[in-house]
């Protein structure tokens, strides 16, 4: 198999975005990660995915006599992760890779309620949210996001259905997730699926690490982050086994981030 360069584009803050850099990671494989500006990566995102979408992460390969890909999605970077260089020991191709997909979708679809909620939370306090925004903006783009962030702020409580329903029906959703890691947990497991760390663990570590506040996460464990960014049901959260597996994960399997990718972060 040719050689080929890894970059991946995240935003800092970005539960998804850590999904598949965790997994790349414990893949070994190399990578470069170019942490963009949210609003400021739209028409780089909309352009390099080409899907009409201007979500992150994305994958950037680039390999020797063959065109460059760009793979858009965290599910989708990590089916293509699987099929071009796998296998890899976080995919099991076996009876258990059906309950681990199931997994990595139910959590895929509970990060959202996640985002519903931060963000909820978040935009009554404008300068914290511009600060995690803009940790990798120049000077001038944070000007743009500090101008135009009343116009952004409406288009994402849109965009994240960020209504008095919305909210009631991302909670519920949330709860009966925990709830539901809660359960898989109370027979003394380690790993969701199996007597390995698979990406179902890591998809549902990170995406509830927003939650969790792990210490080995640039962002979350920053204390700005616990007081301005959690929702105010979140203190409650704490002593549930779900979180507490989380930052288990964390300490155990996610190594601290370095003093350079923190700084991008």
């Amino acid at each position: 198999m040719p050689p080929r360069e890894l970059t991946l584009y995240t935003f800092a803050m970005s539960h998804f975005c850590e999904k598949i850099r965790w997994t790349l990671d414990l893949c070994n494989l190399p990578y470069v990660e170019v942490p963009m500006t949210p609003v400021f990566h739209l028409y780089s995102a909309w352009r390099m995915g080409g899907r009409g979408r201007t979500s992150l992460p994305i994958l950037k390969v680039v390999a020797r006599q063959s065109p460059t890909d760009f793979i858009q999605d965290s599910t989708r970077i990590l089916s293509w992760l699987d099929r071009e260089l796998g296998p890899c020991d976080l995919m099991p191709r076996c009876s258990l890779s059906e309950e681990v997909s199931a997994i990595e979708d139910r959590f895929d679809r509970i990060g959202q309620d996640v985002s519903r909620l931060l963000y909820a939370h978040a935009f009554q306090h404008d300068d914290k949210v511009l600060r995690f925004w803009g940790s990798s903006a120049t000077p001038w783009q944070r000007q743009c996001l500090k101008a135009s962030l009343p116009l952004v702020r409406w288009v994402f409580r849109r965009r994240l259905g960020l209504s008095r329903n919305g909210l009631r029906r991302a909670d519920h959703q949330l709860q009966q997730a925990l709830a539901w890691l809660d359960g898989r947990l109370s027979d003394g497991r380690t790993f969701l699926v199996g007597s390995r760390l698979t990406v179902a663990d890591v998809a549902a570590a990170s995406l509830l690490a927003p939650l969790a506040c792990p210490e080995q996460h640039p962002v979350f464990s920053q204390a700005d982050f616990k007081r301005y960014m959690l929702p105010g049901s979140a203190t409650w959260l704490n002593d549930r086994p779900a979180l507490r597996w989380v930052r288990r994960m964390y300490a155990e399997h996610r190594n601290a981030l370095t003093e350079g990718a923190a700084a991008t972060a």
